[in-house]
């Protein structure tokens, strides 16, 4: 290939992960209109390359524009995202088992899935206990490392995955000091001690999460259960119990998604 065809190719690999980008911040958003300027500013682009993206992407469908100019993922995207969950989907094989967890803890409980160097919510289920945890819903992602789910699966990586991601990973700007790497290693090394992860109040303060790891077939972290809630509720006498529900749970869609 010549020089002009590598530029057209990293041309075309650019607008592929500009494309990429706008998704995601949608999908975040789960069904909240975002307008222009928020996608932009999510993505980094400039508000006229955000709005020429995502006018095209409705003309194939992938986005939708609601009555007050706001953006959503449209219906391709939906029957791209239902095609492809027949691969990926595992909420129909874990949702008895986050009914579990927030059955027995009383709290709020999750399932995330590990999609890059990102952890995304899919599922949620309400525990008894009345004061609600909001920082987790479906949709929304975050870095690895940050909200206990990312950190199970982080926690749980072969240790040269686990390096080269704290390598290129820049968590302390947007997330604050205790995300530097030593701390998260201290706290990584917690959770392979004990099988679970603790994120002591560190998104929001006073609400606190743990998690344990889900394995694919080939014995890799690629989802995590996940319960959230007040600082109160998590002290040391609890996390134990909170980390015994987890891990057996768990384990229980690890033994099922090998069985599939």
């Amino acid at each position: 290939m010549d020089d002009a065809g590598v530029a057209v190719a990293e041309q075309g690999a650019q607008v592929v992960a500009r494309v990429g980008a706008v998704l995601r911040v949608l999908s975040a958003a789960a069904g909240t209109p975002a307008s222009t300027s928020r996608v932009a500013e999510a993505t980094g682009l400039t508000r006229p390359t955000a709005h020429r993206l995502l006018s095209a992407l409705a003309g194939e469908g992938l986005v939708d524009r609601d009555a007050d100019g706001g953006w959503v993922l449209g219906p391709e995207a939906y029957i791209l995202g239902a095609v492809a969950a027949d691969r990926y989907d595992i909420t129909e094989l874990a949702r008895d088992a986050v009914r579990a967890v927030a059955h027995a803890t009383g709290e709020s409980a999750f399932l995330s899935a590990r999609r890059g160097d990102e952890s995304v919510c899919l599922l949620r289920e309400e525990g008894s206990f009345p004061i609600r945890s909001h920082v987790l819903y479906e949709g929304i992602r975050f870095p690895l490392g940050v909200a206990s789910a990312g950190l199970a699966m982080l926690a749980m990586l072969p240790e040269a995955e686990r390096e080269a991601y704290l390598a290129r990973a820049d968590l302390v700007a947007e997330w604050g000091p205790a995300h530097a790497t030593a701390p998260l290693r201290a706290r990584l090394a917690a959770g392979r001690a004990t099988g679970y992860v603790v994120n002591p109040g560190l998104i929001v303060e006073g609400s606190w999460g743990m998690a344990a790891a889900v394995f694919d077939a080939a014995g890799r972290p690629a989802w995590a259960l996940s319960a959230t809630g007040v600082e109160s509720r998590f002290g040391p006498e609890r996390q134990g119990e909170i980390g015994r529900v987890l891990l057996e749970q768990a384990h229980a869609v690890t033994q099922r998604l090998r069985a599939r």
